[in-house]
């Protein structure tokens, strides 16, 4: 049965993972700095304008680590999928959950598992 009722923080971060992920996986592989630029901005945007207020302050912050470690590589596909896995896994480690291998991102979300079953 279908409740059409506002999706709960679980629910909505499920469906944003999903679309923070797919645009990773429609990234170009190689970015020009106007690419580069826009992913930035969108980034801070969204960061923003998140709807779980404390989600998107703790993604702020995460991104801005003093060292710079956390800050989006947004070079290419492959960077940008690793880092956007990293950031997934760092909101499951605070949530106790399982990590995922970031090797394996391209597979998950862009291209399908290689035992055929998303074919």
């Amino acid at each position: 049965m279908q409740t059409e009722c506002p999706p709960d923080v679980e629910e909505l971060g499920r469906s944003t993972w999903t679309f923070l992920h797919s645009l990773t996986a429609a990234y170009p592989v190689r970015a020009s700095p106007e690419q580069q630029t826009e992913m930035r901005s969108f980034l801070s945007l969204f960061s923003r304008l998140y709807p779980c207020w404390v989600c998107a302050e703790d993604f702020r912050t995460w991104m801005a680590e003093p060292s710079g470690r956390n800050a989006p590589r947004l070079a290419g596909r492959a960077d940008f999928g690793t880092w956007m896995c990293e950031a997934h896994n760092e909101v499951n480690r605070k949530l106790g959950k399982k990590e995922f291998d970031c090797r394996f991102w391209e597979e998950r979300w862009r291209t399908g598992w290689k035992d055929g079953r998303c074919d």
